[in-house]
């Protein structure tokens, strides 16, 4: 039987002890980066639901914190190939804190990453990179979460998404289209 958190959400708490199977595909349009974004210790605060004991500066740290992350890994995997989607997860989880999930345009272009990627590092750690089942992310959201509801926190096994403003989407697709033309040659 197929351990069906691995198939949705690319990840299982239960690891290589779990007693059902972990496929992992052969070849994905989508990479998981494991631990790659470093959770300063208040952003684990606030995905732990202890946002109201944080100033609003400290808060701003770590959005900021976050999004400087973010564009800069945006923009670096965008030289392997075109990014249709990048996840970063808000889960305090040991199996997800900190992973990181980009969707490429093509398996070849997650291909080409995956190559580029292995054996750098990144913030001073390797890069632990793989294939991943995860197609769909509206199927390894927590819906909860997303309402604002989950009472699990941020120990829920379905994937608390990172929140990106639309400012900066639209900043690292537009940047990433303008330094790689070729990508939109692709669409017509």
């Amino acid at each position: 039987v197929n351990c069906p958190f691995y198939f949705k959400i690319g990840a299982c708490r239960h690891g290589e002890k779990c007693t059902r199977f972990h496929i992992r595909p052969p070849v994905s349009q989508t990479l998981l980066f494991y631990h790659m974004y470093e959770n300063p210790t208040l952003a684990i605060a606030l995905a732990s639901g202890d946002d109201h004991l944080i100033p609003d500066e400290k808060i701003a740290e770590v959005r900021k914190h976050f999004e400087e992350f973010y564009e800069d890994v945006f923009l670096e995997l965008a030289n392997y190939g075109e990014i249709e989607e990048l996840h970063v997860l808000n889960n305090i989880g040991a199996h997800l804190i900190g992973n990181v999930y980009c969707k490429f345009a093509t398996e070849d272009d997650a291909e080409n990453c995956l190559k580029k990627v292995t054996g750098r590092f990144y913030g001073g750690k390797p890069i632990t990179a793989e294939y991943s089942p995860v197609t769909d992310f509206r199927e390894a959201r927590c819906r909860q979460f997303e309402e604002g509801s989950c009472a699990r926190g941020g120990h829920c096994n379905f994937m608390h998404l990172k929140p990106v403003s639309r400012k900066l989407k639209n900043y690292v697709f537009e940047t990433m289209y303008q330094e790689h033309p070729d990508y939109l040659q692709r669409h017509k």
